[in-house]
């Protein structure tokens, strides 16, 4: 299995397959690579080099004690670019990895990257405040700590439901989708998921948004309930100078289902277009 060490000693497990144009894939808190393995597949078929990492802290990589925010993530992805030497790259991030994918094409991509894709991503903000009274109040994020700290083991499991839309009526999300979630988050590190809330919950991605210069497609469910559309892709779409807005009706925060055939077909017609 490929792994990358990179500066400050962390390892990062990475994917990497095919040939062409690269899509690297940035997953979501607190899963992993593996959450990307039908469009790893799925966009290798269709001709692309595909790369997912595991981010420091979750999976395969390092269950680091330090680093855990968005810059870090953001920096860390730009290693791994370098070192694969890509060039004209597609970045995809879905929640917390589209606040990764931003920041890094933003800030750090230096002239490699070509478009961004974000999927129930994180940006603008999250947590409510005098200057985003919209948002998710802090005390929202602090049950959230108190669950990753104190009952985690059972907590992935209850996170599982309204992910993936699985406390509506009539949904159709299998056990086995709800347990590769708890298998996933278990193997992030307890350090990362917790100090992970603060960083998809209150980095403000304002001005990482107004800095794109590349176009890119935010992608989200009318009815994702971890991320809400109206205080993420609603307000992103009106801070890029290159957006094109995707609403998925019906569709949850967590990529499964006919909503992930759409977005996958989506993601393949923008990069063409």
């Amino acid at each position: 299995m490929p792994y990358l060490t990179l500066s400050d000693g962390t390892e990062m497990y990475y994917v990497d397959q095919g040939e062409g144009q690269p899509i690297v894939l940035c997953h979501g808190w607190p899963l992993s690579s593996d959450a990307w393995q039908t469009e790893l597949k799925v966009f290798f078929d269709a001709g692309y080099r595909t790369i997912a990492h595991d981010r420091r802290g979750h999976g395969r990589s390092s269950q680091t004690s330090t680093g855990n925010d968005i810059d870090t993530y953001a920096r860390n992805l730009a290693e791994l670019v370098e070192h694969l030497d890509l060039h004209d790259v597609v970045v995809v991030g879905h929640s917390t990895g589209g606040g990764e994918a931003v920041r890094y094409a933003a800030k750090y991509a230096g002239g490699r990257v070509a478009k961004v894709v974000t999927a129930g991503a994180i940006p603008p903000i999250m947590v409510k405040s005098e200057s985003n009274p919209d948002g998710t109040p802090i005390e929202v994020f602090d049950e959230i700590r108190d669950n990753v700290l104190n009952r985690r083991f059972q907590y992935w499991y209850e996170l599982a439901e309204p992910f993936y839309g699985a406390n509506r009526e009539g949904a159709d999300v299998s056990q086995g989708l709800k347990d590769d979630f708890w298998r996933q988050s278990m193997m992030c590190g307890l350090p990362a998921a917790y100090d992970c809330i603060e960083a998809f919950s209150e980095t403000d991605q304002t001005e990482d948004l107004k800095a794109l210069d590349v176009p890119i497609m935010i992608a989200h469910g009318d009815d994702d309930q971890i991320v809400p559309i109206d205080d993420a892709a609603r307000k992103s779409i009106e801070l890029v100078k290159h957006g094109t807005l995707k609403v998925y009706p019906g569709a949850s925060h967590g990529i499964h289902g006919a909503y992930q055939k759409q977005l996958d077909q989506d993601i393949l017609d923008f990069i063409k277009a």
